[in-house]
């Protein structure tokens, strides 16, 4: 694939290494020249000093072509931009936007643009740490009523078989990490201390499902 990485951050560096790493073709955009001093100089791609919502920069770095791309600068509004003259412009496949407000995700969901929330992501890492019990909202689809979430299993589900939760609740068991390790739910799973559960709700399931985590399905 090819795949245009529109900011040279800490985190547009590191997609782009690994992505290269990856086996695929890497353009690299951002305004400041200095900020490729983050790339290897080994690194195989294209290096271009530009602006990501530039239509002559992105076809410099081959938007005609590409499968992909990722607008990871610092500015909202740059990445918001660029991942719309990407989508409506020159109809690359998937584009991503990393944006810092939170309030600004539905919206773009909307118009097919999928955001990442460097600081609702923070913000829901550290909420997890401190309440357990917390459901936290790892993805939502652009219509904004399918939500993957996930929720470490309360005791009163460990060694229970969790196809009880999915029916309790009306929801839809994805995955669980355990012990370091993630797979994927079967039917016979049972439920272990520790475990992060994932699931797949929608916006009327929500609250069944926290009230099945709560009081055991009775």
């Amino acid at each position: 694939m090819h795949i245009i990485v529109v900011g040279c951050g800490r985190v547009g560096s590191l997609l782009a290494n690994t992505l290269v790493a990856d086996g695929h073709s890497v353009a690299v955009i951002d305004k400041n020249e200095a900020a490729f001093r983050r790339l290897p100089t080994t690194f195989p791609g294209r290096a271009i000093v530009g602006f990501g919502f530039d239509r002559e920069h992105l076809t410099e770095a081959g938007a005609d072509k590409a499968d992909a791309l990722a607008a990871v600068t610092s500015g909202d509004n740059s990445n918001i931009l660029t991942a719309r003259i990407a989508r409506e412009t020159f109809h690359i496949p998937a584009v991503t936007a990393r944006i810092y407000d939170p309030r600004r995700a539905e919206i773009y969901q909307r118009l097919g643009i999928s955001t990442v929330a460097s600081v609702a992501w923070t913000r829901d890492q550290v909420l997890r740490a401190l309440f357990p019990e917390r459901s936290v909202t790892e993805w939502t689809d652009p219509t904004g009523h399918l939500h993957l979430v996930s929720r470490q299993l309360p005791t009163r589900w460990c060694g229970r078989l969790l196809t009880e939760l999915e029916a309790a609740s009306g929801t839809r068991l994805v995955s669980v990490s355990r012990a370091g390790s993630a797979f994927l739910a079967s039917a016979d799973l049972v439920g272990q201390e520790g475990d992060v559960a994932y699931f797949a709700v929608t916006t009327e399931t929500t609250a069944r499902l926290e009230a099945a985590l709560a009081h055991g399905g009775d």
